[in-house]
């Protein structure tokens, strides 16, 4: 049963807004995306009127929640402060403790009213990894999810999430087409492709949709993703990141307890300037960085196996060896691994014989490593 924003705009005329007239006629409302039973949009409030407005998205998120046929409602509350007004005053305290422990002995232990006091594990994953760049260009999904294959084939239980908002390529890498289905707790499935568990905002919305979305907007998909799929029981869940240093960034590191981020970055140093501010970002959240992968190392002629360093070659181990982080592998530029990721069918699944597959077992190797290295002194 398809949605239509009429229906939606219907649901929301119920309910009221702090100033005491219907939501749809609060001048607040973003533009409503709803499309296979999947609705988006954000309340667009004052900064300084937030927290009177954070119970009215939870009522417009339950009102569009119960229409019929709707599957997934994302709804994001956008609090922008007014040029000259006062910043909002903190936050207030909050009595619960949990939340990530300091990393070391010599840092304080955090505020409860750190944004990281939010994260809480999700049942039934044992580690969260991310995957990420500061620049886009780097083959940071296809080495994702070739990763995430190389851990399967250790033996480990391993999901995928493309939180690549903005640029979702999860889809296409593997050739996923259908939408992801709800279980009984209204939480939606995961696909399983190639023994793994996958979710993508790219199963929601239209390949060629443009996600012109506030961060606030980006901040809920992403917590979504997250706490409303029925993920199972996973030993990694693999986060493919969007470039940058971004809200999206923040969000994961502020919602879970990640145990690790691997870089990824191409040996020219326009690339290394980038893949450091990703590194500096995830060490001021706390998050230990597993390493660095230098990816499209070389370019190797597929005919000939002659090896050509287009883009200079080294760049992210000496980086690496500089910033005192491992360097986890070099991966090729090969035409095999650009022709099985258009295809849907990733390298590690399509030639696990080959060369290729080795290398991302191989980095896998290393980052399974070491997170059993940091339990052990956990």
């Amino acid at each position: 049963m398809s949605v239509t924003q009429q229906q939606v705009l219907d649901a929301l005329a119920k309910v009221a807004s702090p100033r005491g007239v219907a939501l749809t006629n609060a001048n607040v409302l973003s533009a409503i995306t709803a499309t296979d039973g999947k609705v988006f949009f954000s309340i667009n409030v004052d900064a300084a009127e937030a927290r009177a407005w954070e119970s009215v998205r939870a009522q417009a998120e339950a009102a569009v929640r119960a229409i019929p046929g709707v599957s997934v409602a994302m709804i994001a509350l956008t609090a922008e402060r007014k040029p000259g007004a006062a910043p909002p005053p903190p936050p207030q305290p909050h009595r619960h403790t949990h939340g990530v422990q300091p990393v070391s002995a010599h840092k304080p232990p955090q505020s409860p009213a750190s944004p990281m006091s939010k994260q809480a594990e999700i049942p039934g994953v044992a580690a969260v990894i991310a995957v990420a760049s500061g620049k886009g260009g780097v083959g940071k999904s296809t080495t994702a999810l070739n990763l995430a294959l190389g851990l399967r084939d250790l033996g480990l239980r391993v999901g995928l999430l493309d939180a690549d908002i903005y640029g979702p390529s999860v889809p296409r890498l593997t050739g996923i087409h259908e939408k992801p289905k709800l279980n009984d707790d209204r939480k939606m499935i995961p696909i399983e492709r190639f023994g793994l568990a996958i979710m993508s905002i790219g199963f929601l919305v239209e390949e060629e949709t443009a996600m012109i979305w506030r961060g606030p907007m980006v901040m809920s998909a992403i917590t979504q993703m997250l706490r409303d799929v029925a993920w199972g029981t996973l030993d990694i869940l693999v986060v493919d990141m969007p470039p940058g240093t971004g809200d999206a960034q923040l969000t994961l590191a502020q919602n879970v307890p990640l145990k690790g981020a691997v870089i990824i970055s191409t040996p020219q140093d326009l690339s290394l300037i980038d893949a450091r501010r990703g590194l500096a970002m995830f060490k001021k959240v706390n998050v230990p960085v597993l390493g660095i992968v230098e990816n499209m190392s070389y370019f190797q002629c597929p005919h000939c196996g002659t090896r050509s360093d287009i883009f200079g070659h080294g760049g992210a181990r000496h980086e690496a060896e500089r910033l005192g982080v491992p360097f986890l592998g070099e991966i090729p530029l090969h035409m095999s691994i650009r022709t099985t990721s258009d295809s849907g069918n990733p390298v590690v699944a399509s030639e696990p014989d080959g060369p290729h597959a080795a290398i991302y077992r191989e980095i896998g190797t290393k980052v399974r490593d070491q997170l059993q290295g940091a339990n052990a002194a956990a």
